[in-house]
């Protein structure tokens, strides 16, 4: 990477992406990540370090599964978010953990606030993003979003991307 790569630049991304999320523009999220890229959300229950190999995830996706995942949520069979919920996710506290010339490593915080049928349910946690570098801007190596809530209940469900 030639460029220096500040927090700014990478907060825009971030920002991209939780608007794409938003607006439901789920086809368009998905280019946001490498071709081998994983997305994660752990249970709540598990250390830090819990490999999906070993533990119980909610979501643990390969590029692969994340694009069946995407195209299941946009189709109208997709009954539990059709029509789709109102969505908005609330990126802060970004940091550059670590970077070299392919991988930057960032960790930030999340609110995920989802409306459907009259019920509000709150998602909050932190997450951890492996960014790479790509024609001026980034593409995902990995994503991990790990929910701070004791359970999922009200919400009792993850039916959107976090």
């Amino acid at each position: 990477m030639t460029t220096e790569v500040s927090r700014a630049d990478v907060e825009d991304f971030l920002f991209h992406e939780a608007d794409l999320l938003d607006q439901w523009r789920l086809p368009e999220w998905l280019e946001l990540f490498t071709e081998d890229a994983e997305y994660q959300v752990p249970c709540m229950d598990l250390p830090a370090g819990a490999n999906p190999d070993t533990s119980l995830f909610y979501i643990a996706d390969d590029r692969f599964r994340l694009g069946e995942r995407v195209k299941r949520l946009m189709k109208r069979t997709a009954h539990v978010e059709f029509p789709h919920s109102k969505t908005r996710h609330i990126v802060g506290n970004v940091r550059l953990k670590s970077r070299s010339d392919d991988v930057i490593d960032v960790a930030a915080v999340f609110t995920t606030y989802r409306s459907k049928d009259g019920i509000t349910d709150l998602y909050l946690g932190s997450s951890d993003y492996r960014l790479m570098p790509h024609n001026g801007s980034f593409k995902i190596k990995s994503k991990r979003c790990v929910l701070d809530a004791d359970a999922l209940r009200p919400a009792g469900r993850i039916s959107i991307v976090l």
